[in-house]
């Protein structure tokens, strides 16, 4: 079932989005070359407990498997989902970090593609068609589109460019669930799927691939990675469908204050409410 929001429960939704992208700004003042993604693992849990929220992840079951950190840290091949660990950040590398917070019982939810050090101009590439693709979808979340509309306008940005989609994982709906229906694929044709209607939150998340968008799972139960083992990038923001424009709820505007993103910041500017 899928549950339109009210004005309070948007505007606590807008909370914890608020506090997902502080965290994510917090935990950008510490990549760098040499720092492990243990480390950055507790200084998000720290971040959130702080204020008063839980982390989303940790704990979070699938079948038998339970997440057991706060962030999912995807290093270069990885898609999604990576475990934080002892790995120490290399010059280059692509760090995708996903984090959610739990905060009076609502969920928020935001993911960003990081540079490490001095970025590829191939890869640096991929992060601005990944975040471009992500501003393209959110323009479709309009009052009176469908689901499908989003889906095609991140597809056609993104394969018209070489780009592999991951058709493993979607974006959601989100609530006092962390997943809520609807699913948002990354692909899709205009003009299919649920008609979108105001009030309705849900997390586009572009996970594109430089080479193929295949992907495999790890040992572990939860790291998705390239079957190519070519980048992945990752972007995810909360938004609530409206009349003439999608409310964007989570915001960069933290970590951009931190680092120069590896996309063109007056490229597709999102509209944010912090």
């Amino acid at each position: 079932m899928v549950h339109m929001k009210s004005q309070r429960e948007i505007d606590r939704l807008r909370e914890s989005a608020d506090l997902v992208g502080r965290t994510l700004g917090e935990v950008a003042r510490h990549i760098d070359v040499g720092v492990t993604l243990e480390e950055l693992d507790a200084v998000a849990e720290d971040f959130i407990r702080t204020h008063g929220a839980e982390p989303a992840f940790k704990g979070y079951q699938v079948g038998d498997n339970v997440f057991p950190n706060t962030l999912c840290t995807s290093v270069n091949d990885a898609v999604v989902h990576g475990i934080p660990d002892d790995y120490a950040l290399q010059d280059g590398d692509l760090l995708s970090i996903d984090c959610g917070v739990k905060l009076d019982g609502y969920y928020g939810d935001s993911g960003f593609t990081f540079g490490v050090g001095s970025v590829s101009e191939e890869d640096a590439a991929l992060c601005r068609a990944t975040y471009d693709a992500l501003q393209r979808g959110i323009g479709q979340a309009v009052a009176g589109r469908r689901i499908g509309d989003i889906s095609h306008a991140v597809q056609t940005h993104c394969e018209s460019r070489g780009y592999g989609i991951v058709r493993d994982l979607v974006g959601h709906g989100i609530g006092q669930s962390l997943h809520e229906d609807p699913q948002v694929p990354n692909f899709g044709e205009a003009g299919t799927g649920r008609r979108l209607k105001p009030g309705l939150c849900i997390c586009i998340e572009p996970m594109i691939n430089q080479g193929t968008g295949e992907v495999q799972t790890d040992a572990d139960g939860w790291t998705i990675r390239a079957v190519d083992g070519r980048p992945s990038a990752h972007y995810e923001h909360m938004v609530v469908v409206q009349d003439e424009e999608a409310e964007v709820l989570s915001t960069f505007q933290y970590i951009e204050d931190v680092i120069e993103p590896p996309y063109e910041i007056d490229a597709l500017k999102e509209k944010q409410t912090r």
